[in-house]
């Protein structure tokens, strides 16, 4: 999971999140639920969006096309859908999570004639390092080269970014550091760009809790633990951050397969470490992460997203709608969707990829 809140307005915006998002009683949550569907911002939209057609999460279990290409530090792998010629869309997912996310997702978009391509992050199924010697880092700015060097190694120019969990940071960091790669983007949760010295500001003891995990890796016994219990400790996980999703076991081990990553557990060491300043970064990265902590607002066409079930601590979307000074959406996503709102609501992600697109 991806929530950092650098900034005291943040936090002190999120104190009385935590208790609301784990039960899933929160007052805001119920008004949610009380309407159904998607609730809305007022949009500031473009040209006219085509409609994603309904689809039933899991109706699909397998991509259309998985490949490999070198890219940058990795060899990466990827899902690939939709015409080569299309207008490219890049989907991105988080911690503990895959491609899967965006089974169900990436037909759609194809469908509607998107260019989709969805990758292995380092650390995750078949993506790995082209040099044994490579730093295993994972700390913002890195993850987000990535994606450029893949985007460079497939010549695309310019891409609709869109995510959630480690995957919307990296959505973030991209629409900061590299504007003229993205069209557009699509953020769940919102502003999740952060900073080490940042994440020094202590929480009271309720929003601590939901960061247990995050502490737990931070001592050698949680390496070891994680490492030891990988799998059940992911699928806890999901639980956690999506309580009111049921997913069978079957949905679970496609993606749990990605975890056996021969780095994957020294990436997520690092990246959670990373964030709390008990890891470090390169210095050649050091410049990046410089205009990063300046957490300036975003100019790129924005929807964010949020799920109204989600049991991962996360700010309220009044929290960082000064962080987006472009074209803007707001989407609350009701019906007991929680944290992979992709996987759990794929026609809603879809279709505001679709949208998005269309701002600009």
């Amino acid at each position: 999971m991806s929530e950092d809140f650098s900034s005291s307005k943040l936090q002190s915006e999120t104190i009385d999140q935590p208790r609301r998002s784990f039960i899933g009683t929160a007052a805001m949550t119920i008004a949610a639920a009380q309407v159904g569907g998607i609730a809305s911002a007022p949009a500031q939209t473009g040209k006219p969006a085509s409609k994603v057609p309904a689809i039933k999460p899991g109706t699909n279990t397998s991509f259309k096309s998985l490949k490999q290409i070198n890219a940058g530090l990795l060899s990466v792998g990827y899902a690939e859908d939709g015409p080569a010629d299309g207008p490219a869309v890049v989907l991105l997912h988080g911690w503990p999570y895959d491609i899967h996310s965006y089974v169900d997702v990436a037909p759609l978009l194809a469908s509607k004639g998107y260019h989709v391509i969805v990758p292995y992050l380092r650390g995750y199924g078949s993506t790995r390092f082209l040099a044994r010697d490579t730093v295993r880092n994972a700390q913002q700015s890195l993850v987000g080269l990535d994606i450029i060097a893949l985007m460079d190694a497939l010549k695309i120019q310019t891409a609709t970014i869109a995510g959630f969990d480690w995957g919307a940071r990296t959505v973030d960091v991209m629409a900061t550091l590299w504007p003229e790669r993205c069209k557009a983007i699509v953020s769940v949760g919102g502003y999740l760009i952060s900073t080490p010295a940042g994440n020094q500001v202590p929480w009271p003891p309720e929003p601590a809790f939901l960061f247990w995990y995050q502490y737990y890796f931070a001592t050698p016994v949680g390496k070891a633990g994680y490492e030891k219990y990988l799998d059940q400790f992911n699928k806890f996980i999901w639980h956690q951050a999506s309580p009111k999703w049921n997913f069978d076991d079957a949905t679970y081990e496609r993606s749990a397969a990605s975890f056996h990553n021969p780095d994957h557990v020294d990436i997520v060491m690092h990246d959670y470490r990373w964030r709390l300043g008990l890891a470090d970064g390169e210095r050649k990265y050091d410049d990046l992460e410089k205009r990063l902590a300046a957490l300036a607002p975003i100019a790129v066409p924005t929807i964010t997203m949020e799920g109204d079930a989600n049991g991962a601590i996360h700010a309220p979307s009044t929290a960082y709608r000064n962080k987006f000074s472009g074209k803007y959406d707001y989407r609350l996503i009701t019906g007991g969707v929680g944290h992979n709102l992709p996987q759990e609501a794929p026609q809603a992600f879809a279709q505001a990829v679709i949208d998005a697109d269309g701002f600009s």
